[in-house]
């Protein structure tokens, strides 16, 4: 059965649609059978595959509104290995049409689980906020990816974020795991990066990631080109921590 992970964090600008994009990238370079889907109304997880946001294209708010099935809007994206659920902007509706649902945090839980058989990893892009949008992924998922960037506030958003965490593995879903927590953006030579970064791993020890991401150009030019940085440029910094951080999520966690 496939294992079901959140990228989550309600802060804007951490690295979060690039962290799952990239992980999706080399999971599928592992040949592993990965799916993700953007479940961010700004579609930056469709954008980062090159995926159009028209009206044309099968997304996953399509499926809230009975146009389509959700196996109906995957884009094959490196067939057998990749596909991709895309979003738009329309999506940032439907935390209000949902409100009026029964049972409306399981609508995604309910949705995703059809497709379990077909894949090995599930990966869900989630908005920078902890509204609807979050919660119905955190409810599907079995696990939450957290990424941070190294600055003075990630320790208190990190709380946060662990908290709601916590409400709904009591409510909602009694099997949500941390997957753990990735240093992204980092700069070896900015004392306040170094600092925080430590404080985040004496705190939460093995659950953070050996690997970290650095700070890199061609990681932030890729999108643009509609490509993941392993394919952009899979020499860069950036991209071999990204290869690095798949790896080690493959492979048996300490």
């Amino acid at each position: 059965m496939a294992r079901i992970i959140a990228v989550v964090n309600q802060k804007g600008g951490v690295g979060k649609t690039t962290t799952a994009v990239n992980l999706a990238a080399t999971f599928a370079a592992a040949e592993k059978k990965v799916l993700l889907v953007d479940f961010d109304p700004q579609g930056n997880a469709s954008t980062g595959f090159g995926v159009p946001k028209g009206e044309d294209v099968p997304n996953v708010y399509d499926v809230m509104l009975g146009r389509h099935e959700l196996p109906e809007t995957i884009q094959p994206i490196l067939p057998p290995f990749l596909g991709v659920i895309p979003s738009n902007s329309n999506l940032s509706g439907a935390e209000i049409e949902l409100v009026t649902e029964p049972a409306r945090e399981f609508w995604l839980r309910g949705n995703v689980r059809e497709l379990l058989s077909g894949y090995e990893v599930v990966l869900l892009d989630c908005p920078p906020s902890l509204g609807l949008l979050t919660v119905n992924a955190l409810v599907a998922a079995d696990s939450v990816l957290v990424p941070i960037q190294c600055e003075f506030y990630a320790m208190e958003g990190l709380s946060q974020l662990l908290r709601t965490i916590e409400i709904t593995r009591e409510k909602l879903n009694p099997g949500l795991a941390l997957e753990g927590i990735l240093l992204t953006m980092f700069d070896e030579n900015l004392p306040l990066n170094v600092q925080v970064a430590g404080e985040v791993r004496n705190h939460f020890g093995a659950k953070v990631y050996q690997t970290v991401i650095p700070r890199c150009p061609r990681v932030s030019e890729a999108p643009g080109f509609g490509k993941p940085a392993i394919w952009y440029d899979i020499g860069s910094p950036g991209a071999q921590a990204f290869l690095q951080l798949g790896l080690e999520m493959i492979g048996p966690r300490g």
